[in-house]
């Protein structure tokens, strides 16, 4: 009968959230919520769908504090996936001036981080650091879910 009560208390089988992370180096306003517009840069999408994973039920990134939002406009930071392809650098470039400071970009994924596989490919700007700052990385190719939600909840704290 445990299982059914927290069931009506919750609306989910889930288990207590452990401890919050250690708080990321992030301005203060962004604390305890945060809005991300994810940018896929030049992705293989094996990023994408650990997102989705880490933004699904199981994993449940909202209940954080962190949420997808369709417009840079209306984001607290970006979550970039991918090598910054020559296509995508502009449109980086412009996506990251349309976000209101202070603002906060996650680069997930080694290509995000390094370039990766591609990182000798032709139509290769860079990574994400290259073409603007970056203040928290996701490493692993691609990262598991749980490294996705451990790098939001380091910057909301919650």
């Amino acid at each position: 009968m445990g299982w059914l009560r927290t069931i009506l208390r919750t609306g989910r089988v889930a288990d207590a959230a452990p401890p919050g992370p250690a708080r990321a180096n992030v301005p203060a306003p962004l604390r305890g919520s945060l809005q991300l517009r994810h940018v896929d840069a030049g992705s293989c999408n094996g990023c994408e769908i650990e997102i989705s994973g880490a933004f699904g039920p199981v994993y449940d990134a909202e209940r954080y504090g962190a949420r997808l939002v369709a417009s840079p406009r209306h984001a607290d930071g970006l979550l970039v996936t991918g090598v910054v392809t020559r296509n995508m650098a502009e449109a980086l470039r412009r996506t990251h001036a349309a976000t209101p400071g202070p603002k906060v970009v996650i680069a997930c994924g080694d290509c995000a981080l390094n370039r990766g596989v591609f990182a000798e490919a032709y139509g290769v700007a860079g990574a994400v650091g290259e073409i603007v700052d970056v203040d928290i990385e996701v490493p692993g190719c691609p990262p598991a879910p749980e490294a996705i939600v451990a790098a939001l909840r380091s910057v909301t704290g919650r």
